[in-house]
């Protein structure tokens, strides 16, 4: 039985400096973010579990210690949420709590959004006059670099990983139908969009040479029992339905590899065939499976649909699912009648409509750079100028949650995972703790020594777990003596 799909995503946003003398992107990251944090700064991201090198296919090169964000004095903060807020390599970057629904993992990543334009409030605040920052939540610079926007998936260890690979990569090549963000122009020898940047079939980079199944076996969790799902071949979204159905299908189709439910679908040139589905906004271009025939990417995705549509009503009929059902069919008959008509829905069809407008009213071509500019804007965070935003604000593209749920992810953990308990000790003894990350919390008390509590289990440590003790627990000491039993 597939087990359930705690999820997460963390973002890597742009950033640049309007006005700014000798810009530094690294150190106005880390400015960004501390600006934000106040005193959080001195709690410490907990490296100790850290094994970003271990591969899924049974290795991990020896290395010696790399320098940590610490060591190079970079901030790096655990949010009251359960985020991580943080510099990645010359970027902000901000990962999600732990989420159990797709709905509740679009609200938490909107709140990072929100989390970013509040981030510039602050530290323009500070900045001398004339300088600002500017943040796209994007993932190329338009000068040949790309950075990222990964996925991650709670996954049973005992599914043999080549499964994964074999069902999971005709999936990830063709879902770009619906999740990819769009893109104008060339970069250096690139032929179009961010797929490009993709040229392996499965790999650990995630910087150079990225694959379409990255191997990174780093789960965060119980390493007997779980692996953890790390998906880079994913883009940005700011169109909230774009979002949910990138985890919301995944998620599903995970279930589905996890029981052995797929048929062979494999792609007889899996790389090329991204490349060739990210050129064509028609939708209509086909790609050669393995067996010899050739499809286009809506076929595949349909028959993945009607896979998890079985899978859903024999096994887990939820609510959650049923929506998810809903708009994957939705948006696939839509492609399917029309690409360009899903710009409530998409970010490349509604960014495609936008520069459409300006292209025809202003007599430019797609060479144009006033084109690149506007594709750039779409991404702006800010909500005052982001042209998302605007679409947003004038009821143009669909949403899936609420300001008012916004507002809540940027304040408060998910209830229904262990980042409830994460998020909640941050919030109340801020000065008891000494590090944390995601499978631990390590307090101060003021005993001999510190005491860490984990937290390897994604399902515990939630509100209903944890909750009335929180509530008799004035002190950190009062909580690690009622997690021990009492004195």
């Amino acid at each position: 039985m597939a087990i359930a799909k705690v999820m997460g995503i963390e973002t890597e946003y742009g950033i640049s400096g309007l006005a700014v003398t000798d810009f530094n992107p690294v150190l106005a990251s880390s400015l960004l973010i501390n600006s934000y944090a106040g005193t959080l700064r001195r709690i410490r991201w907990d490296y100790e579990q850290e094994s970003p090198l271990r591969d899924a296919r049974g290795f991990e090169p020896v290395q010696e210690r790399q320098p940590v964000e610490e060591d190079l004095g970079l901030a790096n903060v655990i949010l009251p949420n359960g985020a991580r807020y943080y510099v990645d390599h010359a970027h902000p970057e901000y990962s999600t709590p732990e989420c159990l629904t797709p709905r509740g993992l679009v609200a938490h990543d909107k709140a990072g959004e929100r989390i970013l334009e509040r981030s510039l409030e602050s530290v323009e605040r500070i900045l001398p006059p004339g300088q600002r920052l500017a943040i796209y939540k994007n993932n190329t610079d338009g000068k040949g670099n790309s950075y990222g926007c990964h996925e991650n998936y709670l996954v049973d260890r005992a599914t043999p990983f080549p499964r994964i690979v074999r069902d999971l990569t005709p999936f990830f090549v063709t879902r770009q139908i619906f999740t990819g963000a769009g893109k104008v122009g060339a970069e250096g020898s690139r032929e179009g969009g961010r797929g490009d940047f993709f040229e392996a079939e499965v790999g650990l980079e995630t910087t150079l040479k990225r694959p379409i199944i990255n191997t990174r076996d780093e789960p965060h969790a119980d390493p007997d029992k779980y692996r953890r799902l790390h998906v880079i071949v994913g883009d940005a979204n700011l169109c909230e339905v774009a979002t949910f159905l990138k985890v919301g299908t995944t998620a599903l189709v995970l279930k589905l590899i996890e029981d052995d439910l797929l048929p062979d679908l494999s792609l007889e040139h899996p790389v090329q065939a991204l490349h060739e589905i990210s050129w064509d906004p028609s939708c209509r271009q086909t790609v050669r499976l393995r067996d010899g025939r050739r499809v286009r990417p809506l076929e595949l995705q349909w028959e993945y649909l009607d896979h998890a549509k079985k899978y859903v009503k024999e096994s887990e009929p939820t609510p959650e699912h049923a929506e998810v059902l809903q708009w994957w069919e939705s948006v696939l008959s839509g492609i399917e009648e029309d690409p360009f008509s899903m710009h409530r829905e998409l970010d490349w069809a509604a960014k495609y409509r936008l520069l459409q407008a300006y292209l025809e009213r202003d007599g430019l071509d797609w060479s144009s750079a006033k084109l690149a500019a506007i594709d750039l804007q779409y991404h702006d965070v800010r909500r005052s100028r982001g042209l998302y935003h605007r679409l947003a604000e004038s009821g143009r593209v669909e949403r899936i949650v609420t300001e008012a749920e916004i507002e809540q992810a940027i304040e408060d953990p998910p209830e229904d995972t262990r980042a409830y308990f994460r998020g909640r000790c941050i919030g109340r003894y801020p000065g008891s703790i000494a590090a944390a990350s995601w499978d631990s919390v390590i307090f101060d008390t003021g005993a001999d020594s510190l005491q860490r509590v984990p937290t390897r289990e994604p399902l515990r440590g939630t509100r209903e777990h944890v909750e009335a003790l929180l509530d008799v627990s004035e002190t950190a000491a009062d909580l690690i003596s009622g997690l021990q039993g009492g004195s």
